[in-house]
């Protein structure tokens, strides 16, 4: 399926996806100021939300696999019931809107687990933990708190072996540990990379994190000591700013592979354990033709989704790939 227009293509950007638990759906958010959800298998669509705000960021999948959530530059994290009616236009309306950050909103991702609570991260140099049911702001990590970030934090994991963990992404080029318990400042902060730090997500083990960077590079920490584990990075010249950034990552279910999605429209599959570029899919046929802006993996591990400023999801099995949008 393709999501191409006779209008700019820039509106069609393809910025963030996510799958469902059960791997047989996949929704997307793109600057068309459009909320699709596909079936994976079919290639068929089954929701296509508009939005109020086009300028849209970032979305997740619910637990539960029956609600939506994304965020963006209206600086609010809108949820949209699958199953609710739509209006006389036939468009869905947002069963809950989270008001509250003072810059755009430019990830979230629901508690494994819980179709009640979500994190959000924003411009606004913050993350929030959200109750979905009554759309009230439970907590706020950072802000006026000395140890949070500097910069507008970009991306956020929630760790799936402790749900009361997550690790945040930001623009002054670290990563931090967050304890919902513990609101009023960071476990550890992270250092390493000398760019925005654009993506983070955990480790299968729940014990190291992966984080990806404008710096071109992908890096492997521990969560507990702080200590950098691995540096996953191409020479590009002489010259560091010819490097193209890394914007997206995902890990295998055994953590045995780095997926990381770059700027030039290659997706490096990296060998955790020796550093090495086990195959790129941005060198194969029929790959994006434009940047990687988003990836994921499936819940089983069987499928790795990548989408890009071409307009196009394609989703990529052990045994080839399959194109989706």
């Amino acid at each position: 399926m393709d999501c191409s227009s006779s209008e700019d293509a820039k509106f069609y950007w393809i910025y963030s996806l996510d799958w469902t638990p059960e791997r047989n759906r996949i929704v997307s958010a793109s600057q068309d100021g459009r909320l699709i959800v596909w079936n994976a298998l079919t290639s068929q669509k089954t929701h296509d939300i508009k939005l109020p705000c086009p300028w849209v960021m970032t979305c997740a999948f619910s637990p539960n696999g029956q609600s939506v959530a994304c965020g963006g530059l209206d600086s609010a994290c809108s949820i949209f019931n699958l199953n609710s009616q739509t209006d006389r236009e036939g468009d869905s309306l947002a069963s809950r809107i989270l008001t509250g950050h003072k810059g755009y909103v430019s990830s979230c991702q629901y508690v494994p687990d819980q179709d009640n609570r979500i994190i959000t991260s924003s411009g606004d140099q913050t993350c929030g933990l959200w109750d979905v049911t009554t759309g009230q702001r439970i907590s706020v990590f950072g802000g006026e708190f000395p140890s949070g970030h500097t910069a507008d934090v970009l991306s956020v994991s929630i760790n799936s072996s402790n749900s009361n963990m997550f690790v945040s992404g930001s623009c002054d080029a670290t990563a931090r540990l967050w304890d919902v318990r513990i609101a009023s400042r960071a476990v550890r902060t992270y250092h390493g990379h000398e760019g925005d730090v654009n993506a983070v997500k955990f480790f299968p083990d729940g014990q190291r994190f992966g984080t990806g960077s404008d710096d071109g590079s992908c890096r492997l920490f521990d969560m507990r000591s702080g200590h950098q584990l691995q540096i996953y990075s191409q020479q590009h010249g002489d010259n560091d700013s010819d490097a193209p950034i890394v914007t997206s990552i995902a890990f295998s279910i055994s953590g045995r592979l780095l997926f990381a999605g770059y700027s030039n429209g290659d997706c490096y599959v990296w060998d955790t354990l020796l550093a090495e570029v086990v195959l790129n899919l941005g060198s194969l046929q029929n790959s994006h033709q434009g940047r990687i802006s988003c990836l994921g993996l499936s819940a089983d591990g069987s499928g790795l989704c990548t989408g890009s400023w071409d307009k196009n999801l394609k989703i990529w099995a052990f045994g080839g790939h399959r194109k989706v949008i």
